[in-house]
């Protein structure tokens, strides 16, 4: 595969955080906080250990955000999530598709030692 894995996961986050903040009647009015969310999420697929190769996140085995902010992208997912199929059908039924791919086993560089 090429990068165009890692920009689409970057497209989907960006438009669920852009719905959920425009919509959700419990978002905070703050644009800034989701904006340094968004910048948080595309720094995070940036350093991917697996890549291109990557699972969903929510089967990946590392998890790579802060437990806070992957609460609130879990609740930003939950709520946005099936109004996604609405307004970006194509980029919905494409995650869903690349939510169904096998995990990839760990690179090595990244395994622990034994």
């Amino acid at each position: 595969m090429t990068a165009s894995r890692i920009r689409r996961e970057k497209l989907t986050i960006r438009r669920m955080i852009a719905l959920y903040a425009r919509r959700c009647p419990q978002a905070l009015p703050d644009e800034d906080h989701y904006s340094a969310l968004n910048a948080y999420a595309d720094k995070r697929l940036d350093k991917c250990v697996f890549g291109e190769n990557k699972p969903a996140c929510k089967q990946c085995p590392v998890h790579c955000y802060q437990p806070a902010k992957r609460e609130e992208m879990k609740q930003i997912m939950r709520w946005a999530g099936p109004r996604m199929l609405w307004r970006h059908p194509v980029l919905t039924v494409l995650h869903l598709l690349d939510d169904r791919r096998p995990v990839p086993e760990l690179p090595e560089k990244y395994r622990p030692k034994k």
